[in-house]
């Protein structure tokens, strides 16, 4: 079971509203990278509640509803494929994840973010390393990240089926690689600089 442990040191020091910052999809060769922000009410027990990356996809799905209907707040937030190809990922996840916080309502007053980077927020941050392992409101931001995350991919298998990416969900695996040599890379979808080992495969 997950405690309120950093959120309930915040709240002594006067915060009221803390909100929990995750994501999913930095690290996949394709498809948008997603972020979420949460408040849960005070001492909310959510049974089951960790990191997402240790949660079944089916038991997932059923605390992706608890947390959206248990929340004071939460929000979605996607950085396109776009943004990513335009930037990088980290800005690119870093602005998903304001964007997040600046959509709750009511408004956080105080952000924890999984990870060890927290620079240039529009309220009060720390960063948690392994934060969804540790923070309640971290791992329930981490699984609607995860969640929407994978929903997207399905879309994608649906529209793009010769990549497989319902298998994989975009991450660089054998049969992914061997597909986009094969395919090649749709644009609409695909980070291109994620994908350049296929400019060097035609060297």
């Amino acid at each position: 079971m997950l405690e309120y442990t950093i959120e309930q040191e915040l709240w002594n020091e006067g915060y009221e509203l803390v909100c929990g910052v995750d994501e999913a999809g930095r690290g996949p060769l394709c498809g948008p990278v997603v972020a979420a922000a949460v408040i849960l009410p005070r001492g909310l027990y959510i049974e089951g509640l960790n990191d997402s990356k240790k949660i079944s996809p089916k038991k997932r799905d059923k605390l992706f509803d608890i947390i959206c209907e248990s929340a004071i707040a939460y929000s979605i937030q996607q950085g396109s494929v776009e943004e990513i190809n335009s930037t990088n990922i980290l800005e690119t996840t870093m602005n998903a994840m304001k964007r997040a916080i600046v959509a709750l309502e009511p408004k956080a007053d105080f952000a924890l973010i999984d990870g060890n980077i927290a620079r240039n927020f529009p309220i009060p941050a720390n960063p948690v390393i392994s934060g969804d392992a540790i923070s309640p409101s971290i791992a329930a931001a981490s699984i609607l990240a995860k969640v929407t995350r994978d929903r997207l991919c399905l879309e994608m298998h649906e529209q793009f089926p010769m990549y497989n990416i319902a298998k994989h969900k975009g991450y660089g695996t054998k049969e992914h690689m061997e597909a986009l040599r094969k395919y090649g890379a749709e644009p609409s979808i695909y980070r291109t600089k994620f994908i350049r080992f296929l400019d060097k495969d035609g060297d």
